[in-house]
């Protein structure tokens, strides 16, 4: 499967903020943005011209890094959103908050959405009783998410909620059982990701 391999810590300079990529790392003094709050490449530190596009460009990069897409998924989730109803941006938003890496990571059961994605692809996980290794996998209201029986990633999950303050209020989690289970479908209110979908939107609509 398609994954995107360009450096973590690298993104986030490029997006200017901690897009919180590399989990534990992003909350300690070894953050690349703590180090270096600029823009990587020979230019970084130089005057850069602002202009619409590139405003709308930079939301669209970062909200595709957030969640580790590849253009064409992203693209693809673009699609979707402008056939669904109600307000285009908060419907991609809604998509992809519910994918499932996005879902086990909002739990606590990550350290981050990459560390989310392997254990999903590795079969760690169930959802509603039956295994699921599909991270992009869409979750709705009810459903249950479950660490698979006898799954040798327990330990590192465990780690994991170690380092959860929160859960999303559209979520809740049993950090002892390692269960979680959605409430409801997120409202922007909810989505806390850095990011102004109306940006992207018409990005993509010109």
């Amino acid at each position: 499967m398609a994954r995107d391999r360009s450096p973590k810590c690298r993104q986030c300079r490029r997006e200017g903020m901690k897009l919180f990529l590399k989990g534990e790392r992003c909350l300690t003094e070894k953050c690349a943005i703590e180090r270096r709050s600029y823009p990587p490449g020979e230019h970084g530190r130089g005057r850069i011209k602002q202009s619409e596009y590139l405003l709308q460009l930079r939301e669209k990069q970062k909200a595709r890094r957030y969640y580790g897409l590849l253009e064409k998924q992203f693209r693809t989730y673009y699609a979707k959103a402008t056939k669904a109803t109600g307000v285009t941006g908060e419907a991609l938003l809604r998509m992809l908050e519910t994918r499932l890496d996005n879902v086990v990571y909002r739990l606590g059961f990550a350290a981050s959405r990459a560390q989310a994605r392997q254990l999903v692809r590795h079969g760690h996980f169930q959802v509603n009783g039956r295994r699921v290794n599909i991270p992009s996998y869409q979750v709705k209201p009810d459903d249950v998410i479950t660490m698979a029986p006898n799954s040798s990633a327990q330990q590192v999950i465990r780690d994991a909620t170690d380092l959860t303050a929160s859960v999303a209020p559209w979520l809740q989690a049993d950090h002892d059982g390692l269960t979680g289970k959605i409430l409801k479908w997120p409202e922007r209110s909810e989505i806390d990701t850095p990011v102004q979908e109306s940006l992207i939107v018409e990005l993509y609509s010109k």
